[in-house]
């Protein structure tokens, strides 16, 4: 078997011990004066609850190269080659604090950035996962992570515009008016940045430009990993989700994936919010 040993942030939303060969540093959350590590001493559930508690946002921090060098080291040490998979470097400073570790460790340590986060991440792990399993060597993996990470679409119904808003993304008055309206917009991540696909009236609506934005990039390529997420305490939102779409999968799969979106993209969207994650079958 290669000795090969992962490591990714917890911001790819893995939770508990997957795989030994597979390791999560936990991101930073602060709530006021208090820091928390994401997934160690803050479970998703616990983050949601301080959320909706709490009236400024929390804060997310970034891993710092420290704390990669030793889990490098650690693999290192034990024989094995360590390939690093981390959120977008677009969106934290993760992605650098990777590299300035790896460079310590010149062939035994690879990077890369997966220009996804959450469940979009988790997506590419999982993908590497396999690969290893499949007997490839590291630099294979590299390159066909490298690849294949361009096809990985993250697309998202969020519950409401309040947290967007409290985040500085929008403003007040075009919070307000689409709460009235009952706006529920369809973000993205594009090029390893958040974007707006649209918005729906309705969580109706919702549901049906997300299927329209699945089918806009191809379809799901279910040979490789993909992934449901939702954001909050309740996963009522995405089991509606699931038996309203079955016609995009009950035919290919017998059941889906779902996780728990922790604090890294939480802070930003609130709860109420369902992702989709997967592998398109073609390049846009």
């Amino acid at each position: 078997m290669n000795n090969i040993q992962i490591i990714t942030d917890s911001a790819s939303d893995i939770t508990g011990s997957v795989r030994n060969d597979l390791t999560v540093l936990p991101m930073t959350i602060t709530f006021g004066e208090t820091e928390y590590l994401d997934g160690v001493n803050l479970s998703h559930n616990e983050f949601y609850e301080k959320l909706v508690e709490c009236d400024d946002l929390p804060t997310t921090s970034q891993i710092p190269p420290y704390n990669f060098s030793q889990a490098i080291k650690k693999i290192t040490e034990a024989g094995d080659d360590a390939l690093v998979i981390t959120l977008s470097g677009k969106l934290s400073g993760t992605y650098q604090s990777a590299c300035v570790a790896a460079a310590e460790f010149e062939g035994r340590a690879f990077v890369v950035d997966s220009e996804n986060v959450t469940v979009g991440e988790r997506a590419l792990v999982e993908y590497a996962l396999n690969l290893k399993d499949s007997g490839a060597d590291i630099q294979a993996i590299v390159a066909e992570l490298e690849r294949a990470k361009k096809n990985i679409q993250l697309i998202a119904l969020l519950d409401t515009l309040e947290y967007l808003k409290k985040g500085g993304r929008i403003s007040k008055t075009v919070a307000f008016a689409g709460n009235v309206l009952s706006i529920k917009p369809v973000i993205g991540v594009v090029d390893g940045e958040v974007a707006m696909l649209g918005k729906a009236r309705g969580s109706k609506h919702g549901n049906n430009l997300l299927a329209e934005q699945i089918k806009k990039v191809g379809g799901i390529d279910f040979s490789k990993p993909y992934f449901l997420g939702y954001t909050g305490l309740s996963d009522a939102l995405i089991k509606k989700y699931i038996e309203d779409s079955k016609s995009l999968w009950s035919e290919t799969v017998g059941s889906l994936p779902v996780a728990t979106v922790g604090g890294t993209i939480g802070t930003h969207v609130g709860p109420g919010g369902i992702a989709v994650a997967f592998f398109s079958h073609s390049t846009l």
